[in-house]
């Protein structure tokens, strides 16, 4: 798969996501002026690069899981860097697994949310932006968890009470879609 196949790819595939509101509207034109950047999918690309993330819906739909980002300290989805993975589906789900020790199987998850973000300076990383494509996954009521070292704890946080978690606009934005 080329690099102008992959670009076009994602191109497509954000032309065709039809936003929400205004925030996700304005995000379209910085996506695919990224998407020009043939390191785009790599860290290396130090003014932003895309992520996948998840959110991950019980069956009943009311509850959704998160986790306390132990370097950002917030609650949030799980997601991460693609990497040079140019299957941002693919770096969601494996994310997933890695964050939470769940696995999905959905081959054909539509884009639900994007995002940027910025993320600030760390060590000897600058401050830049993560290019977040998001996909909502939905689990049987009572699927466990697992729990690693990214997060200082995971939760199944019932939507009614998620502004007791947090008060993240693109959290907020997302379970406002559900």
């Amino acid at each position: 798969m080329g690099i102008t196949y992959v670009h076009s790819y994602w191109e497509s595939q954000l032309r065709a996501y039809k936003p929400k509101n205004e925030a996700e509207k304005s995000y379209l034109p910085r996506f695919e002026s990224i998407l020009a950047h043939a390191h785009c999918f790599e860290r290396r690309l130090l003014e932003g690069h895309f992520t996948g993330s998840a959110l991950i819906v019980n069956e009943s739909k009311k509850h959704v899981l998160l986790m306390h980002h132990a370097k950002l300290d917030k609650w949030l989805q799980p997601g991460g860097h693609c990497d040079g993975n140019k299957n941002i589906l693919q770096v969601a789900k494996n994310e997933v697994l890695e964050e939470t020790g769940i696995l999905i199987k959905d081959e054909n998850a539509a884009i639900f949310d994007i995002d940027i973000h910025y993320i600030p300076e760390r060590k000897d990383v600058p401050g830049h932006f993560h290019y977040d494509i998001r996909f909502k996954f939905i689990v049987p009521d009572e699927t466990a968890f697992i729990q690693n070292h990214e997060s200082m704890a995971i939760k199944w946080v019932e939507i009614a009470k998620i502004k007791e978690y947090t008060t993240e606009e693109s959290i907020l934005r997302m379970i406002s879609k559900i």
